[in-house]
């Protein structure tokens, strides 16, 4: 039976505020005390969302005041931290405040970003988790990984399905792509929110299927996923940005008991 912990990746998409951050944190520890002995946490919040659809959308706080709050969080609750960077001068910085940096999606195949990102993980003791493009194969990931090998062992690297570019404003989930990115010794994660997406779907926003979120997710987990990443709200038609796709903050620990059933009888 596969003993190591399920990684798990929630919190909101973007940094709306410090009291939403401190709140949401709360709720999620409390909803995931049953089963917190199963899971490796992180409290997941973006400084700047650099993709947005529209130049009127929100970011976010940026990156100074994003970290304050990040290490507020961190402070107060203890928990492990996960955020994205942008640019590779980014990487140092984020990385000494939380314990886990993501490449976006859109960047994965950026050289510069995985070697800082890779550099600074080793100098902190941090993880990179690495985002496949919607544009790549999951074959394609392993140079990726090598990449990142130029500083981090596999242990410290993760590679995360986000869906795959099915014609225009669509995704797809290839479900064979955890086993294809395992195979190259590092940890699969299901990005169970931004796999429904719609993207551009509604002209100047990202549209989604947020029905379809548990039902990916369950899927993820038999075909081998070694985590779950999942962005919630406690109002997500008001959430400041991916609104159409994250989950309802008070359906998030009865999904992850579900999803940690499933991992449970695939793995016996």
């Amino acid at each position: 039976m596969e003993n190591k912990k399920f990684d798990l990746f929630m919190g909101t998409c973007v940094i709306e505020s410090e009291q939403m951050c401190m709140d949401v944190c709360g709720s999620l520890l409390e909803m995931l005390k049953p089963v917190m002995d199963q899971v490796n946490f992180s409290y997941k919040g973006s400084f700047d969302k650099a993709n947005r659809s529209s130049i009127s959308s929100f970011r976010g706080p940026g990156l100074e005041k994003g970290l304050q709050i990040l290490e507020k969080v961190k402070k107060e609750y203890g928990v492990q931290l996960i955020t994205d960077f942008h640019t590779a001068d980014q990487a140092d910085t984020v990385a000494s405040v939380v314990d886990t940096i993501q490449i976006p999606a859109f960047l994965c195949r950026q050289t510069d970003m995985i070697l800082a990102g890779a550099q600074a993980c080793k100098k902190h003791d941090a993880q990179l988790k690495i985002k496949k493009g919607q544009f790549l194969s999951p074959e394609e990931t392993g140079n990726i990984v090598t990449k990142a090998e130029e500083f981090l062992s596999k242990d410290k690297i993760l590679l995360t399905e986000r869906g795959t570019s099915f014609g225009y404003n669509n995704l797809v989930v290839d479900m064979a792509s955890f086993q294809i990115m395992k195979s190259f010794g590092v940890r699969a994660i299901h990005d169970a929110t931004h796999c429904v997406q719609r993207p551009g779907g509604l002209g100047t926003a990202t549209g989604g299927k947020r029905e379809q979120i548990l039902t990916l997710a369950q899927a993820a987990v038999a075909a081998g996923a070694d985590g779950i990443f999942m962005e919630v709200h406690p109002n997500p038609n008001e959430a400041k940005s991916d609104a159409a796709t994250s989950l309802p903050l008070d359906k998030a620990g009865a999904i992850i008991e579900r999803l940690l059933k499933i991992r449970k009888a695939v793995t016996e």
